[in-house]
């Protein structure tokens, strides 16, 4: 039995620790938190319960392969509740849109020609080359990408087609939909990797379609119930995971990861170390300076990060039970509030939200007759010199004003009995996240596949990384997927 240390808690730590622990490895979980699950995990305020950061669940088939593998059923763990129409989205220009999953598909071409007369054949060509966009990319993303021999594989190169890397994600939905506000429609989940659509490559198409195919899920309870779900598997096949027990260190002989030094002094030896710490925050704090070469602070610096978020956590003493489940609103000029994030990183007075109204669908998350409310508001990264302790309290009653007027919660800010904000500096502070870049490494081109920290993290012997900082990126199926990319690496190297 091979000992294994996984430093951290999060979804991509679980998955590995969950698929090693099946196969007989003497697995260790530390986690620096109180609580296991990361960014996917669970906030309690009083009687409130809330999804700290993740709540749409995408592409489930992932998880429930990772739970097959380990002789397993993810629906014995969990309830999982399918969101349809999959959301609301509220334009500036006042025109507002209900997309539907495929499996509705004649209702997603009515509401099309409902809002954009004439564009429904873009969505049926859409989803016909989007699906061997799909089947041509889906191998490649289940695959390290160690070396460059690994570019030049088969898949690769009958996926290389279907890439559309040289072009924006706005730029490459051009080829479907002429309205500019449906093609913001397919493009806006460049946001759940913290990139700009005319900035993220034409291959993050992949998300919408995977949203449109195969639909969106919550979790009764919230989907920081998986991380629960993962635990608990990883604990029933012998695996053990200690929280409140931050890492102080990874520990070395010569450049061969051989264990951790804990922050009450234990020393933990292991045949291999996985890091499931933020990336970027994991190099500069776990690693001695003297082995950090390439991911130097200085190094580390010069990489480009994701956005930011401000994040209201609201329990009210209402339900709105006229609004959706999910909810986003966007700016008046988009393009401008998204240039404020990434370019100007400067706060933005006209800005798009996301709000999270779950209790429509799980009243498990709030006593009867109340809700859970979320809000998600991007906001630039802590490369801007925004000050968010002197600035925080204006930003949520702007945000306050937002959700009554543009969003339609009327009479929220009456309706509160608790609240929680986290701003930048909190995600970089409290939860270690590096420049509170939530989404973690930015995903364009430069750093993707091969050009990303590989799953074996290059330089080093046994150390392993897992997480959005890692191939094949940031969001909960592929961070799952670098748990499974990774656990199979040591598998085999055994």
């Amino acid at each position: 039995m091979k000992d294994i240390i996984v430093i951290g808690a999060g979804p991509g730590g679980l998955s590995t620790a969950m698929l090693l622990a099946h196969r007989g490895y003497n697995v260790r979980v530390f986690e620096k938190q109180g609580y296991i699950g990361g960014r996917n995990s669970q906030i309690k305020l009083g009687d409130y319960s809330f999804d700290m950061g993740p709540t749409f669940f995408l592409m489930k088939e992932i998880l429930e392969e990772i739970f097959t593998e380990t002789g397993r059923n993810l629906e014995d763990y969990v309830d999982l509740i399918e969101i349809n129409p999959m959301y609301r989205l509220k334009f500036g220009e006042g025109k507002t849109f209900y997309p539907w999953s495929a499996s509705e598909k004649e209702r997603m071409i009515e509401e099309i020609e409902r809002v954009f007369p004439g564009e429904s054949g873009g969505y049926l060509e859409y989803l016909r080359r989007e699906e061997e966009k799909f089947q041509r990319l889906i191998p490649c993303l289940q695959i390290p990408y160690s070396n460059l021999a690994d570019l030049f594989k088969l898949n690769f190169i009958k996926a290389l087609p279907y890439l559309d890397a040289h072009k924006s994600l706005y730029t490459s939905l051009g080829r479907y939909f002429k309205e500019d506000l449906l093609r913001l429609s397919f493009t806006f989940q460049a946001k759940y990797i913290g990139m700009s659509p005319w900035e993220a490559p034409g291959t993050f198409s992949i998300i919408s379609y995977l949203e449109h195919k195969m639909g969106i899920y919550h979790v009764k309870g919230g989907l920081n119930r998986l991380s629960h779900a993962m635990a608990e598997a990883v604990v029933e096949d012998g695996g053990s995971i200690e929280v409140d027990c931050p890492v102080r260190e990874i520990l070395f002989e010569g450049r061969k990861a051989v264990g951790v030094e804990l922050a009450d002094g234990r020393r933990i030896e292991g045949d291999h170390v996985i890091m499931n710490a933020d990336f970027a925050m994991g190099m500069k704090k776990l690693i001695p300076d003297a082995l950090k070469d390439k991911y130097s602070d200085t190094n580390l610096q010069k990489k480009k990060y994701s956005c930011s978020t401000f994040m209201l956590y609201l329990g009210l003493d209402k339900v709105y039970e006229d609004l959706p489940h999910h909810n986003i609103i966007f700016a008046k000029n988009y393009r401008e509030n998204i240039a404020d994030i990434t370019e100007r990183k400067i706060i933005s007075e006209d800005f798009s939200f996301y709000v999270q109204n779950a209790s429509v669908s799980d009243p498990t998350l709030a006593p009867e007759g109340r809700s859970a409310l979320y809000v998600l508001v991007p906001v630039p990264n802590n490369k801007s010199s925004i000050d968010w302790e002197r600035e925080k309290h204006s930003y949520r009653d702007m945000v306050m004003r937002a959700l009554e007027n543009e969003g339609g919660f009327e009479g929220i800010s009456e309706s509160i009995e608790e609240e929680r904000i986290i701003t930048p500096a909190d995600w970089e502070k409290e939860m270690d996240v590096y420049l509170g870049a939530t989404f973690n490494l930015g995903h364009q081109v430069s750093q993707m596949l091969i050009l990303r920290p590989h799953n074996k993290l290059e330089g080093y012997e046994n150390l392993y990384i897992v997480g959005g900082g890692t191939h094949p990126g940031s969001g909960l199926p592929t961070i799952y997927e670098s748990g499974r990319i990774t656990a199979n690496l040591i598998h085999r190297e055994v």
